[in-house]
């Protein structure tokens, strides 16, 4: 989907929003964010007859949504064990959720690979370490390789981790069609509209303030992706991140050509089912784009810059996948990628401010359906989902970097 498609999209399903389909009887939640994360809460939330309201200040899959390369996934960086299962969990909750409301999914498996005998070997102990854990990955050959990626460029002596349960989605229409769901559940969903303050009597929330006006409220989710500084503003309690940029290129739609997600050196790619390829690359733009990157833009100044990196990207990507040299780049994005200094989401509240749910992500397209069915359970009927004490906001956050 190009950039006035989407537009042309999302101008009709903010005309949708203002008459909901069904006037939910349950206590009124304001889901901050209509990314991919905030769409499946809300959804969630409006199954379970809340009183939703969606508001993002520019409309939904605007920002990390939009940007993101969307593998679905639990693989050997999802550390520790707690981590992995949350995202192993969340994968098959995709399967359902896919066949609920109808939303395409790749469903290939991934390779990948690095360069370099060490970084393989790991590779291998870390595959072997998932295998223990539940997950059927396994190291395969240059001949599997091959069996299962007949373009793709690997040499003969390499081996590749091999998921099978991974998939990839295209994340702005996953969005819009949970947000679409909740819609049609009595959901009401505003953009453009910034959340702006929070109301209190006694302690408790009352309404929110936004750039389009006051809203009475029960409950506040947070599902504000990398914007650091809304939790202390609004939920009182800081939460270091450590936000980072990564450039997503889009080609034009072609002719099937890849089956699994490929994390190569230096690149990855998959292929979605409308024949488009996603080419990102985890290092995220040069560091001589300092002063472009200050203001965490989702789209470069120029469209010629744009093309330049989305042009290098498809140059790395062709070393793997030669036939990607009839390919013609679409669109390319700088995505920001919400990440917790220690690499884990933030879901829970405050104690002293109980009644705004923080909803932080990473992985969040992985997460995203789990995230959204046990956030609704804890907002609506406030039980202590054990699945989720690793990742409180109250927690003790130590950097780690596995991405």
């Amino acid at each position: 989907m190009d950039r006035r498609q989407f537009l042309a999209l999302a101008t009709a399903l903010s005309a949708a929003v203002v008459s909901p389909g069904r006037a939910a009887t349950g206590i009124r939640v304001v889901v901050a964010g209509a990314g991919i994360v905030g769409a499946s809460i809300a959804y969630e939330l409006a199954k379970a007859g809340a009183a939703v309201t969606v508001i993002d200040r520019a409309g939904p899959a605007t920002r990390a949504s939009r940007g993101t390369f969307a593998w679905i996934n639990a693989t050997w960086a999802k550390q520790p064990q707690h981590y992995h299962q949350l995202n192993q969990s969340s994968v098959m909750t995709w399967h359902s959720l896919e066949k609920e409301l109808k939303i395409p999914i790749t469903w290939g498996g991934s390779l990948e690979w690095f360069a370099g005998d060490e970084r393989q070997k790991r590779l291998a102990e870390q595959i072997a370490e998932q295998v223990t854990w539940g997950e059927p990955a396994q190291m395969i050959t240059a001949d599997k390789v091959r069996e299962l990626e007949p373009q793709l460029s690997f040499n003969a002596d390499e081996r590749a981790a091999y998921s099978p349960n991974d998939g990839a989605v295209d994340p702005v229409l996953a969005t819009e069609l949970m947000l679409k769901a909740a819609q049609s559940l009595g959901a009401v969903v505003v953009y453009p509209s910034e959340l702006q303050n929070v109301s209190l009597d006694s302690g408790r929330l009352v309404a929110v303030q936004t750039s389009t006006g006051r809203i009475k409220v029960d409950r506040l989710v947070l599902a504000t992706g990398a914007e650091e500084a809304l939790p202390g503003r609004i939920a009182g309690i800081e939460i270091p991140q450590r936000t980072t940029p990564g450039i997503i290129a889009i080609s034009e739609p072609l002719p099937p050509l890849l089956n699994t997600v490929v994390a190569a050196p230096g690149v990855h790619m998959h292929q979605r089912l409308d024949g488009r390829f996603v080419i990102g690359e985890q290092e995220g733009p040069p560091q001589n784009h300092g002063e472009r990157l200050a203001g965490r833009p989702n789209d470069f100044p120029l469209p010629e810059l744009a093309m330049e990196h989305g042009t290098r990207l498809l140059n790395a990507a062709q070393q793997y996948l030669p036939a990607l040299d009839r390919a013609k780049i679409e669109n390319v994005v700088v995505g920001w990628r919400p990440l917790p200094l220690d690499g884990h989401p933030v879901l829970g509240v405050n104690p002293d401010r109980p009644d705004v749910y923080l909803a932080i992500m990473h992985s969040g397209v992985s997460l995203a359906p789990l995230v959204g069915q046990l956030v609704s359970k804890e907002v609506v009927d406030a039980p202590v989902t054990a699945q989720l004490e690793p990742y409180r906001p109250t927690r003790t956050f130590a950097r780690v970097t596995r991405y």
